[in-house]
């Protein structure tokens, strides 16, 4: 008896020791990250809080249509269980045999139709108040570029303002190691936010240059596919101050991971000051291209282009991978006409998996060019003049 309670008390210890690690297994190591407000929650099921009229809509909508759609299967499995307990052939159970009944005839047809409808009406509303875009406070164009956004300022305060919104370079080497840094804005930090004024309705046109892309903030409640050659529209009307995120949400390639979208909503006042330090800045960065420049300047400014836009496909070392031309050796980067490498900076070679960069100014792509044909083992000695650059795009 001592010997059986022994090998009881030693399994149970067994048992216990199991159902410990088992648990441990189940619920993994602690989370590094937490929620990010106006971005992915941890384990979220639900969708984004709402901070405009629409996507507060659309939740309702959602949990509305959830809920009518549970209903129709409680009653109708009920029904149909129900039925086959009640009338089953243990019971005595007898089926009638009839070819048809008028008013289940009518009972069917009816109450789909009104059940429909009653789902349609609100969905109509809400759809219809989504391509509501009159009347804006203030109108931007998002352009998607493999892989980042440019966004103009076409109309209200902040007009004549442009920039690219490009991943974080730190977030990109972070998650390129192999071992990402845990951050709760993992592939979400950008270097120009957009930013725009909290209850003002604001306008997002949207275009690509290259393949389809997709603009999506799920807190506003907006998708809008950005099409090349295309013009869509959508709009939004951020009722609260805060960072909110989103991502591209068209599978446009290699890198679409790296294509975040960070929105960042002020104050009228502090919007106010953003637009004022913004065209002081872009005004302070503006290139005269009649400038002559030296050299060694510009293949110090073409490095840091070439690092922000180019690096990502033709690699650091200008080796490029895959399908990707390597600009190291290049025929077109150690030809004698400098303008043939002009030529495709400014239009691209799609047929190669090229875009154009005419959005960077002529002293840009004037550096970025002189740098390659300079750099690793093109030793051209070459230099473009931003004048020439200029010429060119005519």
């Amino acid at each position: 008896m001592t010997m059986m309670n022994a090998r009881v008390h030693s399994a149970s210890r067994a048992w216990g020791r199991w159902a410990a690690a088992a648990t441990a297994a189940v619920a993994g190591p602690a989370l590094a990250v937490n929620d990010l407000k106006g971005g992915p929650g941890v384990n979220q099921l639900n969708l984004h809080e709402p901070v405009t009229r629409i996507a507060a809509d659309q939740m309702w909508l959602h949990n509305f249509m959830l809920i009518v759609c549970l209903v129709i299967f409680v009653a109708v499995f009920g029904v149909m269980f129900y039925s086959i307990f009640k009338h089953r052939k243990s019971k005595g159970a007898v089926s009638a045999n009839f070819h048809e009944s008028v008013a289940v005839e009518i009972a069917w047809t009816i109450v789909p139709f009104l059940i429909v409808i009653g789902m349609a009406l609100p969905a109509t509303k809400v759809v219809v108040a989504m391509k509501d875009t009159t009347n804006a406070d203030l109108t931007i164009k998002a352009t998607g570029y493999q892989w980042k956004w440019g966004y103009d300022y076409l109309k209200g305060e902040g007009e004549g303002i442009g920039f690219l919104a490009t991943l974080d370079t730190e977030q990109r080497e972070s998650s390129n190691s192999g071992h990402p840094e845990k951050v709760d804005n993992y592939l979400l930090k950008v270097d120009n936010p957009l930013v725009v004024p909290v209850d003002r309705k604001i306008r997002i046109i949207t275009t690509a240059n290259d393949v389809i892309h997709a603009w999506m903030v799920p807190a506003f409640g907006v998708k809008q596919d950005a099409i090349p050659g295309f013009v869509r529209d959508t709009w939004f009307k951020a009722e609260k101050v805060g960072d909110y995120y989103g991502q591209c949400a068209e599978l446009c390639g290699k890198e679409h991971a790296y294509m975040p979208i960070h929105v960042k909503v002020v104050s009228a006042e502090d919007y106010t000051k953003w637009v004022d330090g913004k065209k002081k800045e872009i005004a302070a960065k503006a290139d005269d291209p009649s400038k002559v420049w030296e050299q060694a300047a510009l293949i110090a400014r073409g490095e840091k282009i070439y690092a922000a836009n180019c690096a990502v496909c033709h690699k650091p070392d200008g080796k490029g991978a895959g399908p990707i031309k390597p600009l190291d050796g290049s025929p077109v980067v150690l030809s004698e006409d400098k303008l043939q490498q002009v030529q495709v900076v400014l239009n691209g070679r799609m047929d190669k998996g090229m875009p154009s960069w005419k959005q960077l100014n002529d002293t840009e792509i004037a550096a970025v060019v002189t740098y390659t044909k300079n750099s690793w083992s093109n030793k051209t000695g070459q230099t473009v003049q931003p004048s020439e650059v200029q010429a060119a795009r005519k």
